[in-house]
């Protein structure tokens, strides 16, 4: 397989915002039940640990995703893939609609992170190939930047919009719902007529499950790269699980509206700050993400200890602007090292990595808050996240020398 070479510019221009946009609502659909959760828990009466499996469900299907087909867009072309993407979210939302159940809701959020794992590689690849049709000239970090921007914007959308429709309108589990299901079937439309980047050479390749696609001579440039994903996607899960139980228990704000707005300002800062700063160079922006990210988490922590919610909102925004630099450089970092042969494999093999660290450090999370104080367990949380961090900061601070 190799990255067609075609003239038509004006609609891989068209194109590459056509993929932007859908990811945008795939990423925002994600994220949409998260001020919903203690709606379903108040109705239904399950633990807080349950909440965090739910969520962990969505990270499974995410990595399942990944493993098994992540890479497939290399053989079977970007938009085909994309266009499969779309066919879980769309069942994902319907099981939420119809089956608000605790098994209902583990299937949605597996079919959901089903959709989000065949979607997330391959549409930061086809990003890359399109812009590079047309604008060969141009800055080759600007896809980069785009699918991180689209990703967070999107995550930080979708709690907002849940959250203001719980709040304000009637059927808070079944509108925002019905609201995606219309922008998740205009998407399909639109992508169908997305030029595709990758062309049949004539042989195609025997089936594997995903391995980790590494570069023989930048492994150590790879595993930074994915231990800062890692733990950028640990803070993001936090905050997109179980920052509402820490609202209602811990700080004692039970508003829908505020959960997804704390969630919403975290993602929302992260895609900020890499707008904002895109024109600084790689190695400033990760220091500064570092140095956001850790401050951002004391300060959340910090919130906690004092019953301050806007100690924790002000934390979530600090962190959230840590994750977006931070996370941006390890998805450039691994982009440019990435052949376009097996740039599909590689994002897969990121993204893999960084949904694990959505999922093991945030169930462990809500498995300590049966046990201990919110407090405790989110401090242990935040000093293991921070190091990992710094840790990986150091090592891609030394490539971007």
């Amino acid at each position: 397989m190799n990255v067609t070479s075609v003239t038509h510019t004006h609609r891989h221009h068209r194109g590459f915002w056509i993929i932007a946009a859908a990811f945008l609502v795939s990423t925002a659909f994600s994220t949409v039940p998260t001020p919903l959760y203690t709606l379903y828990q108040a109705a239904q009466g399950f633990p807080t640990w349950i909440i965090t499996v739910i969520f962990g469900a969505y990270a499974v299907g995410v990595m399942a995703a990944l493993y098994f087909a992540g890479h497939l867009s290399d053989s079977y072309g970007r938009r085909r893939i994309i266009l499969l993407s779309l066919a879980p979210d769309v069942l994902s939302d319907l099981v939420f609609w119809g089956w608000p159940a605790v098994p209902g809701l583990l299937v949605a959020r597996f079919l959901n992170g089903l959709g989000i794992g065949l979607l997330t590689a391959t549409a930061t690849a086809h990003l890359v190939e399109l812009r590079a049709v047309s604008h060969p000239h141009k800055n080759s970090s600007v896809p980069s930047l785009v699918a991180t921007v689209v990703n967070m914007g999107g995550l930080s959308l979708g709690p907002l919009v849940s959250g203001a429709l719980a709040q304000f309108v009637v059927l808070p589990l079944v509108v925002p719902y019905l609201v995606f299901l219309v922008l998740l079937v205009v998407s399909f439309v639109l992508v169908d007529r997305v030029p595709e980047t990758v062309v049949s050479s004539g042989t195609r390749r025997a089936y594997r499950p995903q391995k980790l696609a590494v570069v023989a001579t930048e492994r150590g440039t790879f595993y930074a790269a994915a231990a800062g994903a890692f733990a950028a996607f640990a803070i993001l899960g936090m905050f997109t699980s179980l920052s509402p139980v820490f609202l209602a228990h811990d700080l004692h704000e039970t508003s829908k509206f505020v959960a997804g707005l704390v969630t919403s300002a975290v993602f929302g800062a992260g895609t900020l700050a890499q707008v904002a700063l895109a024109g600084l160079k790689s190695r400033t922006q990760l220091v500064l993400g570092l140095g956001f990210l850790v401050a951002g988490l004391g300060a959340a922590t910090a919130g906690v200890f004092l019953v301050s919610a806007p100690a924790f909102l002000g934390g979530g925004v600090l962190a959230g602007i840590g994750i977006g630099l931070v996370f941006r450089t390890a998805i450039h970092m691994a982009a440019q090292v990435a052949p376009p042969s097996i740039r599909g494999g590689v994002m897969a093999s990121i993204f893999l990595i960084a949904y694990a660290g959505l999922t093991v450090p945030v169930i462990g999370l809500g498995v300590a808050l049966q046990f201990v104080s919110g407090q405790v367990a989110l401090s242990v949380f935040a000093t293991l996240i921070a190091v990992v961090a710094l840790w990986s900061g150091v090592k891609m601070a030394r490539k971007l020398k």
